[in-house]
Formats: C-alpha cells, sequence, structure tokens
C-alpha cells in the first residue's frame, strides 16, 4: 500500500462461544504473529456487507449468514515497513455450514493465491499475550457487545 493511499476495507467477526475466527498474518519487519478477522478491500460499487459475502467465499470457499453491523474502525498501521490507512467496516455473522466450528483451522488462499491459516482463537488470548488482533480497536468494539 502507497502511504499517500487509504483504503476502505470491511471484515466479518465470527464467533464460536468465546472464541473468534481470526487468520494468522506475519510481519517479518516487526517479527510479530497477528491476527484479524476475514475480510478484505471494498470494490469500487460493492456495499461493504457484500464485502465480506464474497471475501469469506474467496478466501475458505464457505458462506455466511445472520450478517449484522457491528461497527467502524479508522486504522493507521505499520507493515512490512509501510505505513497503511484504513476505515474498517466490522460485522458480525454466522457460518452456513456449522461444520466448520469444530474445525481447528482452515486454509485460505488471498487474491494473489498466496495460502494462509484462519483459527479460532479465545477472546482472552489477545488479552494477555503479545499476539495482536488488528485492527486497533476491535478488542475494545468486542468487549462492548
Amino acid at each position: 500500500m502507497k502511504p499517500s493511499n487509504m483504503r476502505a476495507i470491511a471484515i466479518c467477526v465470527i464467533r464460536n462461544e468465546d472464541s473468534i475466527f481470526v487468520f494468522e498474518g506475519r510481519d517479518e519487519e516487526k517479527d510479530e504473529t497477528f491476527y484479524r478477522p476475514l475480510g478484505g478491500a471494498i470494490e469500487f460499487g460493492e456495499y461493504s456487507i457484500e464485502t465480506v459475502q464474497r471475501e469469506i467465499g474467496e478466501e475458505i470457499d464457505e458462506e455466511i449468514r445472520n450478517i449484522r453491523y457491528l461497527g467502524i474502525l479508522e486504522n493507521v498501521f505499520h507493515y512490512e515497513g509501510e505505513i497503511g490507512h484504513e476505515i474498517v467496516i466490522i460485522y458480525k455473522a454466522d457460518f452456513v455450514d456449522q461444520a466448520i466450528y469444530e474445525k481447528n483451522w482452515v486454509t485460505g488462499y488471498e487474491n494473489d493465491g498466496k495460502k494462509f491459516i484462519a483459527v479460532w482463537k479465545p477472546i482472552e488470548h489477545f488479552k494477555n499475550s503479545n499476539a495482536p488482533l488488528y485492527p486497533d480497536g476491535l478488542l475494545q468494539l468486542l468487549a462492548e457487545q
């Protein structure tokens, strides 16, 4: 992402009791493993609710239902040595396929074909570890629900 660009993204929080479904990312520059709910860039002409449906379908080949607006955050961050700026629209939803709630992890694919792992992580994990949950402010937003 170029430092002068801001992007709008939509992400989806999916809960399984006290855990949330997140992808595991890595920033080698910071030597940091981090987590973020699935989602991605809102395409021109696409509503953010459509973005989370599309992104989850593209990334892990799953469908979601009961999609509800959760909030919005502004996120200025550093990743791999570059600054980023995002407006993040956050939804919560449920998986259509109940079997995914029994899986420990799921393999996903970015648009460029890069593989990632999505896992269920207890919310308490983010309060008690050095592995951050992004975007900043999401943990507080979840606590208010």
